[in-house]
């Protein structure tokens, strides 16, 4: 048994058990994948995959277990190296971070600005995607810590950390009827066309929820992932818009008016998500401590730990 066949076994299952796509990820080639699989099973003396024909479909009973043993393996020898990388130099490195656009673009500029300046050495790497793909990226260890709204929940192999509670804007052009109510309702939003997040993006299911309770069903025209495409069809005035709180500057936003529904929607709230007994180096802790103050060190590896988790009012 070696850490190759581990990765291997690993691999094969994050790509949806397509030998092709492992082969392509490890950069070697199907025979070899298929030929460490095979002699890991030979050793164990049992089989770790279903097959159909040549074909992967599966893991069996025996097969999850040694995948969980195997990731944790894994997540154990990749500290065990960055505790060596650390040691060799503190303050150099890299931080990956996987992240939603929301985030990226209007919430992290500034403490990516004051993690830069202390940590001139330490390289930035920020992957985008939905809730769900961040989540992966952080547990397959592509990304140090995992930085969304949704999903991070949802997946026992992240701890996760609250950092704040947000809510919502409608934004419209300037003049629109919408703003002729001072206090918006849930009916009258849903007269009008509504653009607004991915399903699988930025507290969604928030929105869904307080439409689906109060028996009005939105006419929802355009979803898209990113903030700012969201604004821009709302300029083109294809609907009214729903958007997070932090993805509207008032500075900036002259082409758009807004009005505060935070009566109408439940808070949403985002979390820093980082792999369970995985290994932060020191300069991860001062960029959570950045981001959430009250996030230090000895709270992060209390939680980590199997401590509760500080509620968002106590950041």
């Amino acid at each position: 048994m070696n850490l190759k066949q581990l990765n291997y076994i690993s691999t094969v299952v994050r790509v949806g058990f397509n030998i092709s796509d492992a082969s392509e990820s490890l950069f070697t080639s199907q025979p070899g994948v298929s030929t460490q699989i095979r002699l890991l099973e030979d050793e164990l003396e049992t089989k770790i995959f279903v097959r159909h024909g040549k074909r992967i479909t599966g893991l069996t009973a025996a097969g999850e277990d040694i995948l969980r043993l195997a990731e944790e393996a894994l997540v154990k020898i990749n500290a065990i190296k960055q505790v060596g990388s650390e040691h060799h130099n503190e303050k150099s490195g890299t931080l990956s971070i996987a992240t939603t656009h929301t985030q990226a673009r209007y919430v992290l500029p500034s403490v990516i600005t004051q993690f830069a300046q202390q940590f001139p050495s330490v390289q930035l790497r920020i992957h985008q995607g939905s809730p769900t793909q961040i989540s992966e990226m952080t547990i397959q260890g592509e990304a140090d810590i995992a930085i969304a709204t949704e999903a991070i929940a949802d997946y026992d192999k992240l701890v996760m950390l609250p950092v704040y509670r947000w809510n919502r804007y409608v934004v419209a052009k300037p003049g629109h009827p919408i703003f002729e109510s001072e206090r918006l309702s849930l009916e009258e939003i849903g007269r009008y066309p509504i653009i607004t997040y991915d399903y699988a993006f930025t507290g969604r299911s928030s929105i869904n929820n307080a439409f689906r309770e109060a028996s009005v069903v939105p006419n929802i025209v355009l979803t898209a992932m990113d903030s700012d495409v969201i604004k821009h069809y709302v300029e083109l005035g294809l609907g009214i818009g729903i958007l997070a709180h932090m993805a509207l500057d008032k500075d900036q936003e002259s082409k758009l008016q807004s009005s505060d529904v935070s009566h109408l929607f439940e808070d949403s709230v985002t979390n820093i998500g980082v792999r369970k007994g995985g290994y932060l180096r020191g300069y991860i802790y001062q960029f959570i401590s950045l981001f959430a103050p009250k996030l230090t060190k000895e709270v992060v590896n209390g939680v980590v730990n199997g401590k509760k988790a500080p509620s968002p009012d106590q950041l």
